[in-house]
């Protein structure tokens, strides 16, 4: 008489499963970073040092949380693009379409991507003016 073996079924070692989900967390991690970033792309003026004697006024746009103000008028925003429109008119070169942007820290995020698109529609060139902290040491 002929005896049947019957099979058992074989688990994979417990060991392994630590393994397996680290290799799919790094998966699923690589794969997430390749997601490019999204957003308005904005081309910044290189830091370049311009000779005293060439360097034009650049128009200075300061953005708070309630006003937008133009060369130290306040201005609307329905009129921001009417109001920069003139004055990048005359300028030619890149260099000259300069607008420095400088914003309060609570101005919100939305209303400074208003504001910059503006001024990329009326034909200017978004630049940051950072305010650097400085130590001052004075002597006894």
């Amino acid at each position: 008489m002929r005896r049947r073996r019957r099979k058992v079924l074989v688990e994979p070692p417990a060991h392994a499963t630590g393994d397996i989900a680290f290799n799919l967390i790094v998966f699923f991690l690589v794969c997430a970073s390749v997601q490019p970033d999204s957003g308005r792309p904005q081309t910044l003026p290189s830091s370049e040092t311009v000779e005293e004697d060439k360097q034009t006024e650049n128009i200075e746009v300061a953005i708070s949380r309630s006003a937008v103000i133009v060369n130290g008028d306040v201005t609307a925003k329905n009129q921001l693009l009417s109001r920069l429109k003139p004055l990048l008119a005359g300028k030619s070169t890149p260099e000259d379409k300069v607008v420095v942007v400088k914003s309060d820290s609570d101005t919100p995020y939305a209303q400074w991507i208003f504001v910059t698109s503006i001024i990329d529609d009326a034909g200017g060139t978004v630049t940051l003016k950072l305010e650097e902290e400085r130590e001052v040491i004075i002597p006894d």
